[in-house]
């Protein structure tokens, strides 16, 4: 997946083609959100699949990707996002975000790259702690012998 990132040519998108790059952004996070929905709903549901924990893990790692792709095509907005070049420094701004650690080296100041972050935010309250949540859940099943009752 991060090869992809590094490989897709995100140069195409951004500014100047506008619809296609915030349809792709918002197709993109949807499908991950609903690809993790149904694995959480598999962990909770204790459906027996050997694979949930590599399949949170993996769509919790592609919706950072999708993020930082986001950001490195909003980037090329002049003004949207000062201190981000590279496809580095979108990922290091996406996972600074996700962290909630704020360097203040990569900042959002139009009004675009900040509706873009509070989304991340979003995105991460609702869907990647889902899935941290359902990924801890699969994992202490696996070392516990099952699922523990109350």
């Amino acid at each position: 997946m991060v090869a992809a990132y590094f490989l897709l040519p995100l140069n195409r998108l951004g500014p100047h083609r506008p619809v296609l790059s915030w349809t792709l952004f918002a197709l993109a996070l949807a499908l991950v959100a609903a690809l993790l929905m149904r694995q959480i709903r598999d962990v909770l549901l204790h459906t027996p699949d050997g694979r949930h924990g590599l399949a949170i893990a993996l769509l919790m790692c592609l919706a950072v990707l999708v993020f930082s792709a986001g950001y490195f095509a909003l980037a090329k907005q002049p003004g949207a996002v000062t201190g981000l070049e590279t496809r580095i420094d979108a990922l290091y701004f996406t996972a600074v975000t996700l962290a909630t650690i704020g360097y203040g080296d990569i900042a959002a100041h139009g009004q675009t790259a900040r509706a873009v972050v509070l989304v991340q935010i979003l995105y991460n309250f609702v869907f990647l702690t889902a899935a941290a949540t359902a990924l801890s859940r699969s994992w202490r099943g696996r070392i516990g012998g099952g699922p523990r009752s109350r």
